[in-house]
């Protein structure tokens, strides 16, 4: 028989009673039934129940073992009685009598319980992860990202793609978030960084007569960490593909993404045809760029009922300014001042003056709104709204003004936040959509300049002729997302392959030619020698795991993170390092003084 074990801990059943085997792993629990142990041994693979007798030779070393001990286990297999099956439990029918035990490791008072889900203050949980990592929710979500991350990866493959990998020490990129910078020992004074994505390797693959690229792709940012985003390092699903237009990555894509959420949603329903909604269209009825569509809420434009009207805050906003719009929060169910009185007061409570409302009830046989709003504008423009929202008795409607480009994201808050308290939200599936048509440029209120909306590297839609004779502001680009439950999942573009388009593009953001030829010269030369157009996108692999596995952040679902400080408990990492090391790399350092 094997040193450890001939079987794991989740192999066992019915068919085995009667068998001599060994096993080995973690003591679970023990728990005392009036002079029997029952001992819970877990692996990797799962649990089994362990019985000692009083009169079994391994009883007394059985009294001795504690929670999160490594003990070895040899015994028989017998079969529960009926009345002691565990049906939640692979191994729930049978239990092995231990004949010989043998401590493999003792394990000291934990830091923290292991059994059960109990929350726990995450410094402890990140400082002893290892331990954390053997609680069985955790457990599971590591090993369900594995599975997905297979999953695309087979999935890639059998639709042509080929995986390529991309080096880790690269240059620094002058564009986006900051970089990862690493001091070079061989080239004093000079530095490599650490890839914030592969975007110019992958494009350069193009340039290099490849075709149908993907790769599980580590990225590295030195971001401020947030709920959807771990500090430091991520990873992608990231892919791209020469001699292709838009609806040929998108329609190529959607099935690998729906498949990868159909195998994981454990029968929850997936949208089947992705919805494709333009930038402008989501902005104005969902107040974001990313929606959660299983929020049945729609904004509507609603200014030609307020104009001329007897609400003179808003009339006199739109007859002063032409830029100026009123949008409707419609709020199925939401009809009773209560709730009108709390939304409200969130509103205020976001920095806003308040939120109007109308919402409507019968009168004896007749619909009438109420609430001040409705009063100031009188009963047909009332009506004409509620006809227009498609409203009816016991449903509000919630209004906001001004210039749509400052409010648009309160707006999308409010809808949010009504859809979440009326409880309109259908959490039991998984909406996906794509985003399209996105600005290519955008206004810097502060700066007082233009810069890129997205990535600089997309193809503006018109191309050169846009870039020469359009309003840069107009231009759309070639540039999309795939968003699920409120979730950019994925983001991507057909890229600009044309030299002077290339530079026309920097040079509207202020950047000359030598510029672009300076920071990113590969790209530039590569577009000189027969360029194939080509685009792609990346796939969030972190933000995909949470959804599918129900977590909250992603700490949840990283095997080793750091915590929200950009620290890694475990490792105690970022640390000090010697003065030789310093030396060997030509630095000295000169950290800012505090101030008294």
């Amino acid at each position: 028989m094997h040193r450890y074990r001939s079987h794991t801990c989740a192999a066992l059943r019915k068919s085995d009673v009667g068998s001599t085997v060994r096993l080995s792993g973690w003591v679970h629990r023990v728990r005392d039934h009036g002079g029997i142990l029952f001992i819970d041994i877990r692996d990797h693979y799962g649990l089994t129940q362990i019985v000692a007798n009083p009169d079994s030779p391994a009883f007394k070393l059985a009294e001795t073992v504690r929670g999160e001990w490594v003990i070895r286990v040899d015994g028989e297999v017998k079969a529960r009685t009926d009345d002691t099956i565990n049906p939640n439990m692979p191994t729930g029918e049978i239990e092995v009598f231990a004949r010989e035990i043998e401590v493999l490791s003792a394990a000291k008072e934990l830091p923290l319980p292991v059994f059960g889900e109990l929350d726990y203050p995450e410094d402890i949980r990140l400082k002893y992860r290892f331990l954390d990592l053997r609680r069985d929710s955790l457990h599971k979500n590591i090993m369900s990202r594995t599975k997905i991350i297979a999953a695309m990866r087979r999935r890639m493959t059998d639709i042509g793609f080929t995986e390529f990998s991309t080096p880790i020490l690269t240059a620094s990129s002058p564009e986006g978030a900051r970089d990862f910078l690493v001091p070079s020992r061989i080239h004093p004074g000079k530095f490599y960084a650490l890839p914030q994505a592969p975007q110019q390797y992958k494009q350069l693959i193009m340039m290099s007569g490849f075709d149908r690229y993907f790769q599980i792709a580590p990225c590295f940012r030195d971001e401020d960490p947030r709920a959807d985003r771990l500090p430091g390092e991520f990873y992608q699903l990231d892919i791209e593909m020469s001699f292709v237009e838009q609806n040929d990555v998108l329609s190529t894509m959607e099935p690998v993404l729906r498949g990868v959420f159909e195998e994981f949603s454990e029968g929850k329903p997936v949208t089947q045809e992705f919805p494709r909604i333009t930038y402008d269209d989501a902005m104005r009825k969902y107040g974001s760029d990313k929606p959660d569509l299983r929020n049945p809420i729609e904004m509507q434009a609603v200014t030609e009922h307020f104009a001329g009207s007897g609400f003179k805050v808003f009339a006199n906003m739109i007859a002063n300014d032409p830029k100026v719009e009123v949008w409707a929060i419609p709020a199925k169910t939401g009809g009773s001042r209560a709730f009108c009185d709390r939304m409200n007061s969130w509103a205020q409570s976001e920095g806003q003056p308040g939120l109007g409302y109308i919402f409507w009830r019968k009168e004896g046989e007749n619909l009438e709104g109420a609430g001040p709003l409705a009063k100031n504008i009188g009963p047909e423009r009332t009506e004409a709204l509620r006809v227009q929202l498609g409203l009816d008795d016991g449903d509000a409607a919630f209004f906001v003004a001004g210039d749509p480009k400052k409010f648009v994201s309160f707006a999308g808050a409010a809808r949010t936040r009504a859809g979440e308290e009326l409880n309109l939200v259908d959490r039991d599936r998984f909406a996906l959509c794509w985003i399209v048509d996105f600005p290519f440029f955008e206004w810097l209120e502060d700066e007082k300049k233009i810069d890129f909306a997205h990535n600089p590297f997309s193809m503006p839609q018109g191309g050169m002729d846009a870039l020469e004779n359009q309003d840069p502001l107009t231009i759309k680009a070639f540039q999309y997302d795939m968003v699920c439950n409120g979730f950019e999942i994925a983001s991507g573009g057909i890229r600009n392959h044309l030299p002077e388009t290339m530079v026309k593009a920097f040079e509207a953001v202020g950047h000359s030619r030598e510029t672009v030829e300076e920071r990113f010269g590969a790209l530039y030369r590569a577009f000189q020698y027969g360029a194939p157009p080509h685009g792609g996108m990346a796939a969030g692999i972190d933000r995909i795991v949470m959804l599918l596995v129900g977590a909250k952040n992603l700490r949840e679902i990283t095997m080793f993170p750091m915590n929200q400080q950009a620290y890694d408990l475990l490792m105690n990492a970022p640390s000090d390092v010697s003065q030789a090391q310093l030396r060997d790399l030509h630095i000295r350092l000169n950290p800012a003084k505090k101030e008294l």
